[in-house]
């Protein structure tokens, strides 16, 4: 019955998605306070009929109800329940539900909290997010129904990939969807604002918010997304620049450019414009991943195998949405007020060229994935672009936005002079210079970039806290409640910069140090390794709750005292697939990695990998998300600007 009563909600829900598409616009056009507040209820309905329909699915596959085609093909009655929970989102289908749930969880949202908004600036929100809504859940009702019955039903199901079944995949999708489908909120925000063709630092100060709660989420669903590759996939890497890592990576760049430039249009009135084009295409590439992994024109471990039918119904999804706000764009765009001007050392000419190389670096990016699918569809050939591209390309404009992230904060707005902004950040040069000069004779000419990324890396972190010198120098004469009075998102900032200086050293550690080896070996036998000891004390077999595994042991001798070291190689009788579970040995100074795999006549296949700071990779990206949920919640940004008290406004000639 569950089923059924899933269908029926989204079925409601694609309604009340329809009423919220019109009412609130036709309202906020006559000015009409009925029919806004009537987008703002269909808003909320909508989200909880969705809410329900996910309920419905999730409770499908809890009780493994295989009369739903969908729970038959993904969940099977060994599956822990933790991960039949998961493979709610783990299908096509599924993972749209999960994708419409958040979407309208966001549009309830701007309904609920919304009471600062002006009446009709609100409502065009909720009716362009509502156009949305009517698009998905079409998409998802018509082409990819999760509620579809099997008659008669199976006595056991087909297990989820088993890759999927770990930990941080349970987190990591709805992580990387509430930033997706959380940047549709500025991309509302941004049609309706050039609707109403008013765009000003009221605007702002409402969409930053907004923009902020989908890139915390997206910073760490892509920051957990590449621990799991790094643990569970038993490559010993932490990023491959495969396509869909490159899709998460799209959005969550332009989106920093956008969380940017939205506080300069906030504190002074300037780069409306481009702020308002970064908002519609910052969820447009959010949309482009969505096609990815969905229009089967490519193959990943991350993508889901679809026909490619379904991919030119996405396709026609981000044609009329980006096509029609680039459309309204272009019309309103040259009315929009230009904002005060600026000299370039300033505080808004820091974030402009901020915004420059993040741009320069999606378009990297964009090139790099789409190049292969552009010259296949012209010529027919098939190309790969992997990492030497992007060591080329990507790195050399890094590198420069990195020693930029220091300056932006320590310029003061509108102007500033060359000597005071050097005197600001003398502590910063000074540690980044003393770690340069060590590194540079302790590593000789050979470790002139290794110098260069530590140096970064102390400039990063020393420099995010200058910001907060700054400041309590500045009321040290009542320091303690300078201290107190901090915002919080001053310390957001703080924390997002200091961490990308933690990722940054990652990096510069792994890229720089890192060594491997891969050998044969049996039970007894000893190898040398990066200063350790290491035995292959036992190999022998495990069985799990749905899989059966060899699992080799071995001893590690060396610095500090003996430990073992577990990996597996894992076999699930009903997916009829393999996984490798890494044995991992982490560090804050590095990682040992060891993974076994197949057995030959010589033993069995052991890789060994020493990662040095490899770790700081993951704590940086967790601390820069943690600086983003910090500045929401600052008050200041979670109030907006205040408007009076809301009137019923009478219908009236259009605007």
């Amino acid at each position: 019955m569950s089923a059924e009563v899933g269908q029926f909600a989204l079925i409601l829900a694609l309604l009340l998605a329809l009423v919220q598409s019109v009412a609130p616009l036709v309202g906020a056009w006559r000015r009409d306070g009925v029919l806004m507040a009537v987008g703002r209820q269909a808003a909320l309905l909508q989200g909880g009929f969705v809410l329900l329909a996910f309920g419905c699915l999730a409770y499908a596959y809890v009780t493994c109800d295989f009369s739903t085609a969908l729970v038959a093909r993904h969940s099977h009655t060994t599956q822990p329940l933790a991960y039949r929970f998961a493979a709610t989102w783990g299908s096509h289908e599924g993972s749209m539900l999960l994708w419409v749930l958040i979407l309208a969880v966001y549009g309830a949202g701007v309904a609920f909290f919304g009471g600062t908004l002006r009446e009709t600036l609100q409502a065009r929100v909720l009716g362009v997010q509502g156009l949305v809504g009517v698009a998905f859940l079409a998409f998802l009702i018509f082409t990819s129904n999760p509620f579809l019955r099997l008659d008669p039903a199976p006595i056991e199901g087909t297990e989820l990939n088993p890759l999927l079944q770990d930990p941080g995949l349970v987190l990591h999708p709805p992580l990387l969807y509430l930033g997706y489908v959380g940047f549709s909120v500025a991309f509302c925000f941004a049609v309706a604002a050039l609707m109403e063709g008013r765009v000003d630092a009221a605007w702002a100060r409402w969409v930053r918010p907004w923009v902020l709660a989908a890139w915390a989420p997206l910073t760490a669903g892509i920051t957990l997304g590449s621990a799991w590759a790094y643990y569970e996939l038993g490559w010993g890497g932490w990023w491959f620049w495969d396509p869909v890592e490159n899709a998460s990576l799209m959005p969550w760049l332009l989106g920093t450019a956008l969380l940017h430039s939205a506080l300069v249009l906030e504190r002074r009135g300037a780069l409306a414009s481009w702020t308002v084009l970064l908002a519609i295409l910052t969820f447009s590439l959010s949309l482009v991943g969505t096609f990815l992994v969905r229009s089967g024109i490519l193959t990943s471990v991350h993508a889901f195998a679809v026909d490619p039918e379904r991919g030119v119904f996405i396709l026609g999804i981000i044609a009329l949405t980006t096509g029609a706000s680039l459309a309204l764009y272009a019309w309103r765009a040259p009315s929009i007020r230009a904002g005060a001007l600026f000299q370039p050392l300033s505080r808004e000419g820091g974030v402009t060229l901020n915004n420059l190389f993040l741009t320069a670096l999606t378009a990297t990016v964009f090139l790099g994935t789409f190049s292969p699918v552009f010259i296949e569809m012209l010529n027919g050939d098939k190309i790969s672009v992997g990492p030497p591209y992007y060591n080329r390309t990507f790195a050399p404009l890094a590198v420069p936005l990195l020693a930029l992230v220091v300056f932006g904060p320590m310029l003061n707005w509108k102007r500033d002079e060359v000597r005071k902004v050097v005197q600001r950040l003398r502590i910063p040069l000074g540690v980044a210079g003393i770690v340069l000069l060590a590194a540079a004779l302790f590593g000789g000419l050979k470790g002139l970039a290794t110098a260069g990324g530590l140096a970064m890396s102390a400039w990063l972190i020393v420099g995010s806290f200058a910001v907060l010198g700054r400041r309590w120098w500045a009321g040290r004469a009542y320091l303690a409640r300078s201290v107190a009075t901090t915002p919080r998102s001053v310390w957001g900032l703080v924390l997002s910069h200091a961490g990308l200086g933690m990722l940054t050293l990652g990096i510069t550690g792994v890229t720089s140090w890192e060594s491997d080896k891969v050998l044969n070996m049996r039970p007894g036998e000893t190898v040398e390794f990066a200063g350790r000891v290491l035995t292959l004390q036992s190999l022998e077999m495990a069985q799990g709750p749905n899989y059966e595994a060899r699992r080799g042991i071995l001893i590690v001798r060396g610095p500090g005292p003996d430990y073992s070291l577990r990996s597996e190689r894992r076999f699930y009788p009903s997916a009829q697939s393999q996984t490798t579970e890494a044995g991992i040995r982490v560090g804050f100074l590095g990682n040992l990695y060891v993974s076994v795999g197949e057995e030959s006549e010589q033993g069995v296949i052991v890789r060994l990998w020493h990662h040095p700071l490899i770790v700081w990779i993951w704590i940086g990206g967790f601390v820069m998300s943690i600086g983003g949920l910090v500045s929401l919640s600052d008050r200041r940004l979670r109030v907006g600007a205040a408007v009076k008290a809301r009137t019923i406004l009478q219908p009236a000639a259009a605007e």
